[in-house]
């Protein structure tokens, strides 16, 4: 029996939260780019200045997974948005019904704090995923391409 419970993360959990970005990185084949530490943690989830959230699941007490994520803003809608920037579930525990659980506690959250939408982004060779969300009726955003500055080409236009 599934005893799955979902609780705010807390300053002691930096170590676990860093454990399942680990691990989230190696399934997506690039645990070469996590730099986060747990002092980073510290300070961007739980300082005075985090504007990041993050809770964990747990399946009568041993932690499963984690989700990480924040509100944005749209000004089409005047409305804060759920941004869900990573979820991840330990591959022994899913099935378990965990992903579906951390899925339902931001989407009340949302719900709660009048958030027009909740988003979240998946790579596209991830099918397993892809299948998971559109079972529980999202759909992909197609009309939309993300960009990013990271690294040295941020660092080089911020300097312009």
């Amino acid at each position: 029996m599934t005893e799955l419970t979902i609780r705010p993360a807390t300053a002691d959990d930096c170590q676990l939260i860093l454990d399942f970005i680990t691990e989230l990185a190696i399934y997506e084949k690039a645990e070469h780019e996590v730099q986060s530490s747990t002092d980073d943690l510290l300070k961007t989830l739980f300082g005075k200045a985090a504007t990041a959230h993050c809770v964990i699941c747990e399946n009568a007490s041993d932690p499963v997974g984690f989700a990480v994520y924040f509100f944005n803003y749209s000004t089409w809608q005047g409305k804060n948005g759920l941004y869900l920037e990573d979820l991840y579930v330990s591959p022994q525990y899913r099935g378990c019904g965990a992903g579906k659980a951390l899925l339902k506690y931001l989407a009340r959250l949302a719900v709660t704090h009048n958030c027009g939408r909740f988003e979240w982004s998946v790579l596209d060779w991830n099918q397993p995923a892809i299948d998971f969300y559109e079972s529980i009726g999202a759909k992909p955003k197609s009309e939309w391409i993300g960009y990013r500055l990271d690294g040295k080409a941020l660092n080089n236009f911020a300097a312009e």
